[in-house]
């Protein structure tokens, strides 16, 4: 489902973020992109996400990669742990915005939703482990 408030995207996201995601992902973001001249923003609104694999990440930085020359921020929206924690072990969490509703925006690399661990893999002192 996708949702248009000025020029703010909404995407919801539900189910497993793999391979048979990134077709219907990149085509609602790619219109969105195409009909809206002062698109500024695209939540993905993930708190329906139950699985997410390598493929689905890839699927996340496509996305990020295809809205960066117009300068549109893609959001990620109550990450719940199936995808915070990928992008956590990963170090893909910091090229994400990721927005907690009951605790407004964090800053790219911000906390883990709610239920996850806290520690970053790089280690608490930002130092590698």
């Amino acid at each position: 489902m996708t949702e248009l408030d000025g020029d703010v995207s909404r995407v919801t996201v539900t189910g497993e973020l793999t391979e048979a995601a990134r077709r219907p992902l990149v085509r609602v973001v790619t219109d969105q992109l195409l009909s809206v001249p002062t698109l500024s923003r695209v939540e993905l609104l993930l708190g329906g996400v139950t699985f997410m694999n390598s493929a689905g990440m890839a699927v996340l930085v496509q996305l990020q990669r295809m809205t960066q020359p117009r300068a549109v921020t893609v959001a990620l929206v109550s990450p719940p742990a199936a995808v915070a924690r990928p992008l956590q072990l990963t170090g893909l969490w910091r090229r994400f915005e990721v927005v907690d509703p009951d605790a407004g925006p964090a800053d790219a690399g911000g906390s883990p939703p709610s239920g996850a661990q806290t520690r970053r893999p790089d280690g608490p002192d930002g130092r590698s482990a």
